[in-house]
């Protein structure tokens, strides 16, 4: 079986956004990229499920700029086989995006469909959704769990109570949450010889998709700064605190 994920490359998720004052909006064009941690998650689950035996092929596939090369390389250094990018240089919402991968799982046709459940750039979380939507499948989301069988996986998910186990008739989307795996650590070698492996690009313009923007950020702003610890003497001062505070009556 062959099994496809959609990579992101977007800030590097150890960067804290910068929102533009002036504009107000999240200002991403000087931060450091990389892979989407979740879509790493995601990459490592399949090759996973490759060394059990139960996928025959990974492909990885990006939608972005010349520089999402370097996500897609990433991926091959974890293990995929081929990779796929569809050149754009475009800022894409998540319906845009999700059209293009439908275009690609249709070219591809694979049985599992694998991406992370957000994007830390934007954390919109939509893509999985729409594009399950769009291609009339399953949808596992939120997924701390998997097990593949015999033309179906069963997912794992965490819900707000706990968690909740799932079966999706194969093909199937599935997005990826922190608990499902740890990606393995990558060694040097192994970059090196991504850095010589074949690419394939397509221009997202002549897949013929509409990408319009459908909705509009009308600004963005950093939560509210929260007051200081304070030490206190003894246990009145607490206890006046609080009813300045009106925590306490």
């Amino acid at each position: 079986m062959k099994v496809l994920v959609a990579v992101k490359h977007t800030v590097d998720h150890n960067l804290k956004p910068f929102v533009d004052a002036a504009t107000g909006q999240v200002d991403l064009s000087q931060a450091r990229r990389g892979i989407n941690p979740f879509d790493e998650i995601s990459i490592e689950e399949a090759v996973r499920l490759k060394e059990r035996g139960q996928v025959t092929e990974i492909v990885a596939v990006a939608i972005g700029g010349t520089d999402a090369k370097d996500s897609l390389r990433h991926a091959y250094a974890m293990g995929v086989d081929r990779a796929l990018l569809v050149e754009t240089d475009a800022r894409l919402q998540p319906l845009a995006v999700a059209k293009l991968l439908k275009v690609i799982v249709e070219r591809e046709q694979p049985g599992l469909i694998f991406m992370g459940k957000q994007a830390v750039g934007e954390d919109y979380g939509q893509t999985g959704q729409m594009l399950a939507a769009l291609l009339g499948v399953g949808l596992g989301t939120f997924a701390s769990g998997i097990q593949l069988g015999d033309g179906f996986v069963e997912v794992t998910r965490e819900i707000d109570k706990g968690t909740q186990t799932i079966s999706l008739q194969l093909p199937a989307v599935v997005t990826s949450d922190l608990r499902l795996n740890e990606p393995r650590f990558i060694k040097l070698p192994n970059l090196m010889m991504a850095k010589k492996k074949n690419i394939e690009t397509l221009a997202a313009s002549e897949l013929g998709v509409d990408l319009a923007n459908r909705f509009t950020v009308i600004k963005s702003s950093e939560p509210p700064q929260k007051p200081g610890a304070i030490q206190l003497a003894n246990v009145n001062e607490l206890i006046n605190t609080l009813r300045k505070a009106e925590v306490l009556q």
